[in-house]
């Protein structure tokens, strides 16, 4: 963006409204500077200009001291070696005043400054240099070659240190360069011949090359001050966004902690009715005390057994949601067998698909070890997998529960159906917490949406993957992996020396004893 230039706010998207915000912050900001700046910029880049200016000329104070008295020194040659010496001595005064109004300007703080005031001493300070350089370089030193050459030799040395120091000031640097240049130029046209004219046109070109590297040295200073100013501005809301962070955080978390005390106490509030529920509609159902009068009562205390565990269940699930989330669920793991817990998942299952006429397929791979892992996890996570197959796949549709080795050494069990499918957009949705896609919002069988963050999130525990596949109007499959770690393998027994065991009636000697006895030479009988 060129600067003093409006953004144009309303090419950027809606999605990027922050960026909005600091942009129009920053343009008002902007503003605000420039009508209470005097030169254009903010009162923060003035200060610092100036503050870059008084440094530069205090840390050149030596040369320029240098410089004078050399150029004092060789005037002498061709002049009253009294009249250079009153100009290097008035020219050395004017050093002095300005590097003491330099220290001053760096000593006073920024608050009780004007920086108007010290820009106006600093450019006329830089004025009365400059014209005291010009009445040494027009001072009638003759007229020959060697004394042009001098002359011009001087003025470009003067124009480029004074350009260099004042950089941060174009207008200082102005003041300072332009006497001495106009007064060598017209010198030298004064001459009448052709070799003062070229001189003439060459201290011009001099003036106008070394005021355009000192503006260009000023802009650049001025952007350096800019993205300074853009990254402070940047570190300061890197900053405010962390601590709202942080509070939304905290406060995230401190209502996750409520949700789960809300759940852990309510639980036994609900259990507690829910089970003598589920009792008395069982026994009315099963007519444990006599047939109903009426046979709609069978009816009804049958559709509420059935609503009670829908409901028990679903408590169920939201409590170890919870306490997945929280972080609290502790996994009881033990040696299991993959391979078993899917078969029994499968034959718990099989009335359910076949009422629905679903052909189950199983697909084993034989001789599998056994895996260290939470028994009732797994079982949880085979039985949501294939109640979801078995909920979302029509009449006539077949599923395939597969288990065997991965390809790192690992076990996984894979549940394939061809249901309806999940459209590619949805997989997200279905896989967080109460996600539910559009076949399940059409579906007869809704459900609360935790099958498979529940599962994904027992697989996470594992150390495991949850991959999930579907293709609409083509099918699902879900793969569940187990890192080789959790493989148990098979070790061969442990041998042990037994301890040398000591007869009946002997001594026991201790083990130093049996190797000092170990040593000694064996003798034959007869020997």
């Amino acid at each position: 963006m060129i600067p003093g230039e409006q953004p144009d706010l309303s090419a950027l998207p809606p999605e990027t409204s922050p960026v909005k915000r600091r942009l129009a912050a920053q343009h008002v900001r902007d503003a605000r500077d420039r009508l209470t700046s005097t030169s254009g910029t903010r009162p923060h880049f003035d200060y610092e200009l100036l503050r870059q200016y008084a440094q530069n000329r205090l840390s050149a104070s030596l040369v320029i001291l240098l410089l004078v008295a050399t150029i004092g020194f060789l005037s002498s040659l061709w002049t009253d070696a009294v009249a250079a010496g009153a100009w290097t001595a008035s020219v050395l005064v004017i050093h002095a005043v300005i590097i003491t109004k330099c220290r001053q300007f760096l000593a006073q703080p920024m608050s009780t400054m004007s920086a108007k005031a010290w820009r106006l001493r600093f450019i006329l300070l830089d004025l009365f240099y400059g014209l005291a350089w010009m009445f040494i370089l027009i001072h009638p030193v003759g007229t020959d070659e060697s004394s042009n050459t001098f002359m011009l030799f001087v003025m470009l040395l003067v124009v480029a240190v004074s350009s260099m120091l004042a950089s941060s000031l174009p207008i200082a640097a102005f003041a300072a360069t332009f006497p001495v240049t106009a007064a060598i130029a017209l010198d030298f046209a004064l001459q009448g011949n052709l070799r003062a004219y070229i001189l003439a046109i060459m201290a011009v070109s001099a003036q106008g090359y070394f005021a355009v590297l000192a503006y260009r040295l000023y802009s650049t200073t001025l952007a350096t001050l800019e993205a300074r100013a853009e990254k402070d501005v940047l570190i300061v809301e890197l900053e405010q966004a962390k601590m709202i962070s942080d509070e939304a955080r905290q406060r995230a978390e401190a209502a996750n902690i409520s949700k789960s005390r809300f759940l852990a106490q309510m639980s036994h509030e609900l259990r507690t009715p829910l089970n003598a529920i589920l009792g008395f509609s069982e026994v009315m159902k099963t007519e444990v005390f006599g047939e109903h009068q009426i046979a709609a009562y069978k009816e009804y205390s049958g559709d509420i057994h059935t609503s009670g565990v829908h409901l028990l269940g679903l408590i169920n699930e939201i409590l170890d949601l919870s306490r997945i989330e929280a972080g609290r669920y502790e996994l009881n793991e033990e040696s299991v067998s993959l391979t078993g817990i899917a078969e029994d998942c499968h034959h718990l299952l099989m009335l359910r698909a076949t009422s629905r006429g679903i052909t189950m397929h199983e697909v084993y791979e034989q001789d599998l070890p056994r895996l260290w892992a939470d028994e009732r996890a797994i079982r949880q996570i085979a039985l949501n997998l294939l109640s979801n197959s078995i909920k979302f796949t029509p009449q006539g549709g077949e599923i395939w529960l597969k288990v065997g080795w991965t390809a790192s050494g690992g076990q996984y069990m894979s549940v394939k159906d061809t249901g309806a499918g999940i459209p590619e957009e949805e997989i997200p949705v279905v896989l967080a917490s109460f996600g539910q896609g559009s076949n399940s919002i059409k579906s007869a069988e809704q459900g609360a949406g935790l099958g498979l963050p529940i599962a994904k999130s027992l697989v996470d525990l594992h150390g495991g993957t949850f991959t999930l596949k579907s293709k609409l109007r083509i099918g699902t499959e879900v793969i569940v992996t187990f890192p080789p770690e959790r493989v148990v393998a098979a070790m061969a027994p442990m041998t042990e020396h037994a301890p040398p065991i000591t007869p009946p009636g002997e001594p026991i000697l201790s083990s130093e004893e049996r190797r000092r006895l170990s040593r000694r030479p064996l003798f034959r009988a007869g020997t």
